[in-house]
């Protein structure tokens, strides 16, 4: 393979690998993509152990409206891939509240003005606000030539709708905790805790100190062509590999790569299968990742190096993966339910857990009468950088045991009847997804305009590229397939 130059070698078939290799094949790029597992994903994949198929991380995925990009791709690549249309899409549960969030936007704004004590008019105002500003940023993940680089013609169509934009002005740089404090809602609790379990698991940070834009925007999340892929998320990811493999792209699944050096002309990836040329480079993996693959100690690269100080700031995953029998009754439809103990204290470490059930129409995740069970929480990696691996070990044994306990108090009709557990650390999740240190969701945007710094393309070196959920738009499935596309028209305009 040595002597063959590829235009680009994309590291790596997370969602963003994936979205970048598919859009350069698409303009007529020769690209090889390499997966050092023997399945694509990454950190929304769908893994096997045992026998059972298990979402890598408990989650919904949105794009999958006709006009958006995961729909459109569905379409014109025909993937094998059906989406289940769920209401309600997920089941918030506290003591004492149980909130279904269905696909319905109102429905869900009348059901917290019904609420004992509810202030409507704050409450109403409030999520008026949130539609403006979500109504301008959706648009730029449903047509990623809207992001940058930016052509004249792109130009002309965002000021066309700068109108739209007006809303975004005042709140960039502050957190959403002074937007409810402005409507008079910093003490309704039930809507406190409905953006503290939604902003934890989606902007990375607690809704009192989320970058409102960013937060508002996630809002939005259930209503922007949200479903179930039947069979797993994996099952999306393997169909863009055959697309890609279609369009005349290599696809070199357990082979990963161990190293990226400079050439003259391009460089050379490294990898278990052999070596590869390529122009350009394409690293979906995370900044420290990236260190790694190039031997580039601390303070060469000062950009990937500040950008790897920020996702050192974020979450790890402890996870626990089971298969249950449904409880009787049960529809058989997929389900999805967030679940707080303790809706005053941090909603990580067990307190706050994300749970994905496989429906019965899941064919291949579980045998006949069962169902396999994804549930996650976030875990500091600042704080387990501080453990030794003896305490880390007793640590995660207590998380463990405490997110059973949840589960058992929130979820009762689900655990009544566990067949099989495997637990999992941000360790052990690093091996299922190839993720770096285990971490998830990328860079915490907490308030700041620091979040609006860079807002295209990442290119690390001249013709070295990084793109995943540490790079903007980030944060999602979705979002880093987009910025995957991004990428793939700037290294296409610099060929």
């Amino acid at each position: 393979m040595a002597d063959t130059w590829y235009d680009a070698v994309v590291v790596g078939a997370g969602f963003g690998g994936l979205g970048t290799a598919l859009e350069l094949c698409r303009r007529g790029a020769r690209v090889a993509l390499c997966e050092g597992l023997n399945y694509p994903g990454g950190c929304a994949s769908t893994f096997r152990r045992g026998g059972y198929g298990f979402e890598s991380g408990a989650t919904l995925f949105s794009g999958f409206g006709e006009h958006q990009l995961f729909g459109r791709w569905i379409r014109e690549h025909a993937l094998d891939v059906t989406v289940d249309w769920l209401d309600p899409l997920v089941e918030l549960r506290a003591p004492g509240m149980r909130l279904p969030v269905h696909r319905d936007r109102d429905r869900l704004i009348a059901g917290f003005c019904a609420l004992p004590g509810a202030p409507v008019q704050g409450v109403r105002r409030f999520f008026e606000l949130q539609g403006q500003v979500a109504g301008a940023l959706w648009p730029l993940f449903d047509d990623p030539d809207l992001l940058p680089p930016l052509s004249l013609k792109t130009l002309m169509r965002h000021a066309g709708r700068a109108w739209s934009y007006a809303p975004l002005t005042r709140w960039l740089g502050r957190p959403l905790g002074a937007v409810l404090a402005h409507h008079g809602l910093e003490g309704f609790t039930p809507l406190r805790t409905y953006l503290d379990a939604l902003c934890q698991i989606t902007v990375q940070c607690a809704a009192a100190e989320a970058e409102t834009p960013f937060a508002f925007a996630a809002m939005d999340y259930y209503w922007r062509g949200t479903g179930h892929v039947r069979g797993g998320i994996g099952r999306l990811a393997t169909g863009l590999t055959k697309a890609i493999t279609a369009k005349g792209g290599d696809v070199l699944m357990a082979n990963r790569v161990r190293a990226v050096t400079p050439v003259d002309g391009g460089w050379r990836v490294t990898a278990r299968r052999g070596e590869l040329l390529a122009r350009h480079v394409v690293a979906n993996v995370l900044p420290q990742g990236l260190r790694t693959l190039l031997d580039a100690p601390v303070g060469r690269l000062p950009r990937v190096d500040a950008l790897a100080e920020r996702v050192d700031e974020g979450w790890g995953a402890a996870m626990l993966y089971l298969v249950v029998r449904p409880p009787e009754g049960d529809s058989g439809a997929a389900h999805h339910f967030e679940l707080v103990r303790d809706e005053q204290a941090p909603f990580i470490e067990g307190n706050h857990l994300f749970a994905s059930i496989s429906g019965a129409s899941d064919e291949g995740r579980a045998r006949p009468g069962q169902r396999t069970v994804t549930v996650s929480t976030h875990v500091s990696l600042k704080k387990l950088a501080g453990m030794a691996p003896e305490e880390q070990a007793s640590w995660f044994a207590a998380l463990h045991a405490r997110m059973r306990e949840n589960l058992d108090a929130l979820l009762p009709e689900w655990t009544a009847n566990v067949v099989h557990v495997m637990t999992a650390s941000p360790r052990t999740f690093q091996r299922f997804t190839s993720r770096e240190a285990g971490a998830v969701g990328g860079v915490p945007r907490r308030a700041g305009l620091d979040n609006y710094r860079i807002l295209g393309p990442f290119q690390a070196q001249r013709s070295l590229w990084l793109v995943g959920d540490s790079v903007f738009p980030g944060q999602s499935t979705l979002a880093t397939a987009v910025g995957g596309v991004r990428t793939a028209a700037s290294i296409a305009a610099s060929r």
